[in-house]
């Protein structure tokens, strides 16, 4: 077992967390950044990255993510394959223990963990993933110009993932299991005023069907929740938007978190309810959830640790 101690410690190594490590050493922070299981994070489900500031041409997420680290780390961040289990943030420094036993102390912390997208749970879903299946349409939308996909949820994502979609694809046929969507008004008016998005009540999917080489989706099958009748639905992709679950199990009782479980910051900042400790990502941002906004609060997050460390 080993025991570090930090000015900062970082968990999570997405753009939030990798941002945050990169502002934080140019500070003379050194850093420690706990990577987690996901290492690069949740952006690294995508396969290619087009929306991120700086490049003409499409690039790969992981690639995107290790240069993110080579920065931080040029600039004296450190990086440790490790995930956080426990962690007391009643008193300074905080105190956090890994999944390898080591134990990290911190004068502050900056929460990265981020959020974990909802997946449908069946098998061939997992076949598919980066292979005509995507969770995020402003990632992925592009690749699926002037072609027929599918959309399943109900909420307000589902139905912005859809109008989004719907100036990119074909055609795009939402799915809901019930009979009318959770979405707000306004966004569902816009949505059924689209004369390329067709709805298909009361279905669940039952199954993914595709090719194998190279991988590809070609249909899904549909379930009627009321009559159990199935059907076959030909697409050239799916794009899950059933929501998130944000990853703050760990902070439950020690943050001020929402009704959905996002960490709660003071507006305009990153601040929690705990003095010295920062969220900063998808932990605190059921919005935008894009990979800009999240570096954007890593960068946010780091010069606020450091004025409360100065």
């Amino acid at each position: 077992m080993t025991v570090y101690h930090t000015k900062v410690l970082i968990l999570g190594s997405g753009p939030a967390g990798c941002t945050a490590a990169i502002y934080a050493s140019r500070a003379n922070l050194e850093p420690i950044i706990a990577t987690g299981l996901q290492h690069g994070g949740q952006l690294t489900t995508c396969s290619e990255i087009e929306n991120f500031p700086g490049f003409a041409e499409p690039v790969q997420s992981t690639w995107l993510m290790e240069q993110l680290q080579k920065q931080a780390e040029h600039f004296g961040a450190t990086f440790l394959n490790d995930t956080i289990i426990n962690i007391d943030l009643s008193k300074r420094p905080f105190v956090a223990i890994g999944d390898s036993k080591d134990t990290y102390y911190g004068d502050t912390v900056i929460i990265a963990t981020g959020a974990c997208a909802r997946w449908l749970g069946i098998k061939s879903e997992l076949k598919f993933r980066g292979f005509g299946i995507s969770i995020c349409a402003t990632c992925d939308g592009f690749f699926f110009r002037k072609k027929n996909i599918a959309v399943v949820g109900g909420g307000n994502s589902a139905a912005q993932e859809t109008i989004y979609l719907s100036k990119i694809a074909n055609k795009v046929t939402l799915i809901h299991r019930r009979d009318s969507l959770r979405a707000e008004k306004i966004i569902q008016d816009r949505l059924f005023a689209l004369s390329n998005v067709e709805i298909i009540w009361n279905s669940i999917i039952d199954e993914i069907i595709g090719s194998d080489n190279p991988p590809n989706v070609t249909a899904i099958l549909l379930k009627n929740v009321k009559t159990d009748i199935l059907s076959e639905l030909p697409v050239d992709g799916l794009f899950i938007a059933i929501g998130h679950n944000p990853n703050s199990s760990l902070f439950k009782s020690q943050l001020e978190l929402d009704n959905e479980g996002y960490i709660i910051t003071k507006c305009g900042t990153t601040q929690t309810s705990v003095p010295g400790v920062f969220a900063a990502g998808d932990i605190q941002d059921k919005i935008y959830k894009q990979a800009i906004t999240a570096a954007g609060t890593g960068c946010m997050s780091a010069q606020e640790a450091n004025a409360f460390l100065s």
